[in-house]
């Protein structure tokens, strides 16, 4: 018995100029997102990032105190590689994020201050496919963003956001989340996909502590393999897939 084949993906939608990414860590969106995030820079559309943490927990032979400013200084160089300045960080403490109001609170603060149209995040579900455990941060960032959009637009729902001068915004139009075991769009990474690769070298030190290949090696065979395989759901081109949410 032959498996279905899965329906194929879904341009993702372009009638937008502004854009805010929220994760978890510094590298979150370099694994497959970045290559759109430069295609869409590249067509003079605004893209902010803000993570929840400075990934301070994440190399295990460098405490958190050195570590966090270093995986800072990654992002920013990563982010730069695909046209994007702005760069913004929550301060949660990384590896124990934890879900409710308060992290509610700082990312509708954050769309409120960007106000796009289009908020991306990574899988905020407890796996990965059915097959790895995903890890509490990602699940309890990619959740809160899902409810902070509609947070956002709400005045009543953190109504001291607006005595610090943000205004609600309720001109979120598309959440899209990365790295989604059901996917339904994708972006063409094809003239992306050198900028994404450079984009994850730069965080060479985490790359270095995770796997004994050749960093660029590693990044441009791990980047190049996804987005072919989403490609067979996509034309044939290499591409970024989303799981779409229409507000």
């Amino acid at each position: 018995m032959t498996e279905p084949t899965p329906p194929r993906l879904q341009p993702l939608p372009e009638d937008w100029s502004r854009a805010l990414a929220v994760v978890a860590h510094p590298d979150d969106l370099e694994y497959g997102c970045s290559a759109a995030v430069a295609v869409w820079t590249d067509a003079g559309r605004e893209v902010a990032y803000v993570l929840a943490t400075r990934g301070e927990a994440g190399i295990d032979t460098l405490p958190p105190a050195e570590c966090g400013p270093l995986r800072e200084r990654e992002q920013r160089a990563s982010a730069a590689a695909v046209g994007v300045s702005a760069v913004e960080f929550l301060d949660h403490r990384d590896g124990v994020v934890a879900y409710g109001p308060a992290l509610r609170r700082d990312i509708a603060a954050a769309v409120r201050r960007h106000r796009p149209e289009l908020v991306i995040t990574l899988n905020h579900r407890d796996t990965w496919d059915g097959v790895a455990w995903n890890t509490p941060d990602h699940v309890a960032v990619g959740r809160a963003t899902l409810d902070a959009v509609a947070d956002a637009g709400n005045r009543w729902i953190f109504p001291e956001l607006a005595d610090e001068g943000l205004a609600p915004w309720a001109g979120v139009r598309w959440v899209a989340v990365a790295g989604s075991a059901t996917p339904t769009h994708a972006v063409d990474a094809t003239a992306g996909l050198e900028r994404a690769v450079a984009s994850l070298l730069a965080h060479r030190t985490y790359l270095e502590a995770l796997t004994d290949q050749d960093p660029e090696t590693y990044a441009r065979r791990f980047l190049t393999e996804v987005a072919h395989s989403v490609g067979e759901r996509f034309g044939g081109r290499p591409a970024v897939a989303f799981e779409l949410f229409t507000r």
